[in-house]
């Protein structure tokens, strides 16, 4: 095992990368062991099967992504905020689609709440508390978001968005300006 240099974290990365050039759907522990030049069998020893090895992607991307936006967001606030972040967001897709798509796998609870999606909820809350949104409207406003950046860069990671000559850059922004108008003019109840 340690003449073929396999360790958890290198086989993590390497499927994360591996998932980016092929789907995360078609990352495989036989892909991975030819990778490392070992057998499919070996690698068991750090990975239990090929959907604890997805979660580990998933993981990476998050904490990944994370930091990210962490950078993003320094020293900004109000649309500013919602800006880097939503960009941070969106170039992180591009980047790593394999990695991104491994972002939307359930995760257990247990899971979840060890995971750096805590750190995307709490950046995501402090954005709306610049907007001066407090319970349970939160929780509307951080569905809404994250539905409408993911919505966005799944549309147009397929194409959703040639048939007009508009650049998506374009309507990107405008979609951004359309969110901080709604966010700034949240309606009471």
């Amino acid at each position: 095992m340690a003449r073929a240099g396999v360790t958890a974290e290198r086989l993590t990365l390497a499927a994360a990368e591996l998932a980016d050039e092929v789907g995360v759907e078609n990352v495989t522990v036989a892909a991975l062991a030819r990778h490392f030049g070992v057998k499919d069998a070996s690698l068991y020893f750090h990975i239990k099967n090929a959907r604890d090895l997805r979660v580990r992607i998933a993981l990476l991307a998050l904490a990944e992504l994370a930091d990210r936006v962490a950078t993003a967001l320094a020293g900004r606030a109000g649309k500013d905020a919602l800006v880097a972040f939503a960009n941070a967001y969106r170039d992180y897709a591009r980047q790593h689609p394999g990695r991104y798509a491994a972002m939307q796998i359930d995760l257990d609870p247990e899971t979840a709440m060890a995971s750096a999606g805590v750190r995307h909820a709490e950046m995501t809350r402090a954005i709306l508390r610049g907007y001066r949104l407090a319970e349970p409207d939160q929780t509307d406003a951080v569905r809404m978001m994250h539905s409408t950046f993911h919505g966005f860069v799944s549309l147009e990671k397929t194409g959703g968005f040639r048939h007009t000559p508009r650049t998506t850059d374009d309507s990107w922004a405008r979609t951004l300006d359309a969110l901080d108008a709604v966010l700034s003019n949240w309606p009471s109840r």
